[in-house]
């Protein structure tokens, strides 16, 4: 692919800015011997017939390189086992690059489309041309064109060059549901066999020649700094050959192998500044909710709750910080040469992490080269790109490739995390039980704040369409109150959905019970009228919820007899544009749940790719049933206390339940599925631990 002109890359940005990255060409150079066909960021074939799709998003384990590449394919009919995966690095020509919030198939459904058709449309108009037959009696197929009337054919490959010369067309149809060939299909995720094989390339296990290797020591108390340090004892270590402060904060010790840097670190001696968060504690974090729980806020309002008349009930939940605890712990290849620096990373942000490490080192993006690797879980914490940064810095300071790995305790009690939370809620129930007002004042610390970013009218910016009910209560309000704490926030999968879900979902429960209703029929009642519901920027659809709860419902025989001992409970909760309802099944053993079963139903529009959005779903249970029964970041003396999965436990396979997944056939716009099913685990839960026990937990994680 030749350089763009500078008019050329210009124009291309701006398109790719705006969502159309279809509606650029990228030329090649003229008499180029390639003569390859590259209509669109996302595609290039060449005349040996290889089409190579170029993915945009990180993978992370939820099967992006496998999902938007159906997507393309299935409008350009292409042959799909000659399908090649690029990853693309961090580049203008995607618009934003972030992968988080379920966005990459929604966001990319339809620029991957008509990627996909214009290409189609334009390698028909090549073949016709080159047969001299019209357009309407050349049909694309299995990366063939084809003329039936005289049965010829002609590859993708051998139109690459007369096609790479032709208008890109400015209006393309686009294929409908029924005729889909690819998209809907349980297609292997192509990055299956390298893994099995354990070929495929982690950012852990990346290596260039004549690599070092550093671990850093950073403050443990939140906010404090390095005073001084002594490195004589590091320097006794074999291998070590580099001890340096990295920012205010952190010590970095360079070695030729992860364990001499490791113990290199382990007798380095350094002296901390613990600044002002030395005294803060979780006690303390919670007293400033409650205390900020007093002042006036209102997000969202509908009708006037405080009118209502009737039965008042009203609860506090409570909800700790949490990491995200990914598999991979932090880690990045640095090298840096004066002018340009590149970059190795496992991010879900290549374009924030070009932008901070170009800071970071003095130089302009465009001097920085990010090449996405795979990544071994994400959940949001990789949107940060702290790990990319001291990679640089330690490249810079000891002129050389360098790999910056964090421990698994580093990983825990230097990262950022999901905000600790309280939420007070209300009902007003008319004389059948049914809500006539309810009211959730939700009290946090704003994580875009925090970093800086916008907060219109003092509201995070992303709590809005993460916190509305999907029920038609006549009289609703949501009130945010944005809090402070110095403890560092991060995204965490489902962000404020999560948070929402559990207070919601519990209090819904409770409101059930004090109607003394089934509460999936409570649930089904208020969803019962046909509604199009508007919270802030999202309109919710009651019938669509409906439609998910009556399948839960039947697939996890909610109207027949549990065993023995049995017990469940169910919650729904409408987030990332999608539909989710779950119901758990569980038994108390030694007053402690064990959950059997897990049913999850959804829908997220066109599913493309099932066995991808089943194990999307699977996941996120088996992630959302850890977080709740044992989750939490705790601080004390400034420090986070916890430090790896001994104290911070996940799911053990033996505890991990049957998990069915189903989803509501559907031909609508394909919405989020990487978060969804999170939020409504932890309140299907704990309303199963109430109808076994009659107790209601309102506060996580359930074993303290």
């Amino acid at each position: 692919m030749s350089p763009l002109s500078r008019r050329e890359f210009v124009a291309a940005g701006v398109a790719a800015g705006a969502g159309l990255v279809i509606g650029f060409y990228l030329p090649h150079k003229s008499g180029s011997q390639e003569s390859s066909f590259s209509p669109n960021a996302y595609l290039r074939i060449t005349p040996d017939n290889k089409v190579t799709i170029v993915v945009a998003r990180s993978e992370m384990g939820q099967g992006v390189r496998t999902a938007l590449p159906m997507i393309l394919a299935e409008e350009l009919e292409a042959d799909w086992k000659q399908i090649e995966i690029e990853q693309a690095g961090a580049s203008t020509l995607y618009g934003d690059q972030t992968t988080g919030g379920s966005a990459s198939i929604r966001t990319t459904w339809d620029p991957m489309r008509k990627a996909g058709a214009s290409a189609r449309e334009m390698l028909i108009s090549a073949a016709a041309s080159t047969w001299n037959v019209p357009r309407s009696t050349c049909t694309a197929e299995s990366s063939h064109i084809k003329h039936a009337a005289t049965n010829r054919t002609l590859s993708y490959g051998e139109l690459a060059a007369k096609a790479s010369t032709l208008p890109i067309p400015t209006d393309v149809t686009l294929k409908q549901s029924k005729d889909y060939k690819i998209v809907g299909q349980r297609l292997p995720r192509v990055d299956s066999p390298a893994k099995v094989k354990g070929e495929a390339v982690f950012g852990i296990d990346f290596r260039v020649p004549d690599m070092k290797f550093a671990v850093l020591s950073r403050c443990p108390t939140i906010g404090g700094k390095v005073s001084a340090f002594d490195d004589k004892e590091s320097k006794k270590i074999s291998g070590v050959n580099y001890v340096g402060k990295i920012g205010d904060s952190a010590v970095a010790v360079v070695a030729d192998s992860v364990w001499g840097a490791m113990e290199g670190r382990r007798v380095l001696n350094v002296t901390w500044d613990d600044g002002a968060n030395k005294d803060l504690n979780t006690a303390a974090v919670m007293a400033s909710l409650k205390a900020a729980s007093k002042k006036p806020a209102n997000l969202f309002l509908a009708g006037d709750p405080a009118k209502a008349s009737g039965k008042k009930i009203s609860a506090e939940y409570t909800l700790p910080f949490m990491a995200h605890a990914p598999m991979e712990p932090g880690n990045c290849t640095a090298h840096y040469q004066g002018t340009k620096c590149e970059l190795w990373a496992p991010t879900q942000v290549p374009q924030d992490c070009r932008d901070s490490v170009a800071t970071a080192i003095g130089l302009d993006p465009d001097q920085v080269k990010v090449n996405v690797t795979l990544m071994g879980g994400g959940f949001g914490r990789r949107l940060e790109h702290d790990y990319a940064v001291e990679a640089a810095q330690v490249s810079k300071a000891i002129n050389a490739p360098v790999k910056v790995i964090w421990t698994r305790e580093d990983d825990m009690r230097f990262s950022t995390y999901r905000p600790a939370s309280l939420h007070q809620l209300s009902a007003t129930l008319d004389g059948s039980g049914m809500p006539l007002a309810l009211t959730h004042r939700l009290i946090a610390p704003s994580i875009s704040g925090q970093k800086g970013q916008p907060t219109p009218n003092g509201v995070d910016p992303d709590l809005p369409d993460e916190a509305g009910p999907v029920y038609g209560i006549p009289n609703y309000s949501v009130d945010y109150v944005m809090a402070e704490t110095p403890v560092p926030l991060g995204w965490m999968r489902s962000v404020y959905a999560l948070q929402a879900a559990f207070a919601l979902e519990s209090f819904i429960d409770e409101l059930a019970v004090a109607a003394n209703k089934d509460p999936l029929q409570y649930r089904l009642k208020l969803l019962a009228k046909d509604q199009d519901l508007t919270y802030f920027t999202t309109t919710w659809h009651t019938a669509r919820m409906r439609a998910v709860l009556q399948l839960a419902a039947e697939k996890s025989g909610w109207d027949k007899p549990l065993p023995a001992g049995h017990y469940r409970g169910v919650a729904c909760f409408g987030c990332f544009a999608s539909y989710m309802a779950e119901v758990v099944e569980i038994t108390m053993e030694n007053d402690q749940p064990r959950v059997h079963r897990v049913v999850a139903v959804v829908d997220c529009g066109q599913v493309v790719n099932p066995s991808i959005m089943e194990q999307q779903i699977q996941g996120g249970i088996i992630y959302g049933l850890g977080n709740a029964l044992r989750a939490k970041i705790t601080i004390e003396k400034g420090r986070v206390v916890q430090g790896n999965f001994d104290d911070y436990a996940p799911l053990r396979m033996e505890e991990t339940p049957a998990v069915e997944v189903y989803a509501v056939p559907s031909a609508e716009v394909p919405t989020g599925i990487g978060e969804p099913s999170v939020p409504p685990v932890a309140p299907a839960l704990c309303n199963a631990i109430y109808a076994a026990t009659k107790k209601r937990i309102r506060a996580l994680p359930i074993l303290g």
